[in-house]
This record gives C-alpha cells, sequence and structure tokens, in this order.
C-alpha cells in the first residue's frame, strides 16, 4: 500500500534559468533570415526556369 508522508522526501531547490544566448534582437533577425530563406525555397526555382527559358529564347534567335 502507498501511504504519502510529508517530508519524506527532501526538498531541493529549483534550478536556476539558463541564460539568454541570444538578445531578442538576434532572435528576431534570425527568424527573419530563416522566412526569408523558406520563400526562396519556393520563388528560386521558379525564377531560376524563367531565366533559364528566357537564356534558351535569345540564344536561339
Amino acid at each position: 500500500m502507498f501511504v504519502d508522508l510529508p517530508g519524506y522526501w527532501p526538498h531541493e531547490p529549483k534550478p536556476e534559468r539558463p541564460k539568454r544566448l541570444m538578445s531578442p534582437r538576434r532572435e528576431r533577425l534570425l527568424l527573419a533570415l530563416l522566412g526569408f530563406n523558406m520563400v526562396m525555397l519556393v520563388v528560386a526555382p521558379v525564377g531560376g526556369a524563367t531565366f533559364i527559358h528566357w537564356l534558351i529564347a535569345v540564344l536561339s534567335h
């Protein structure tokens, strides 16, 4: 049978919160760069294909 006795286990102090590795400004900059990279993952292949088609069209005439 389980009996919960108060004070049976010693109370350990809570660990300190880790210090921030980045300032809020750097976090915003990092998120902006990640967002830009995500957009470029979609846009860049389309732009590259358009440029290649334009180059083929110009060089074929």
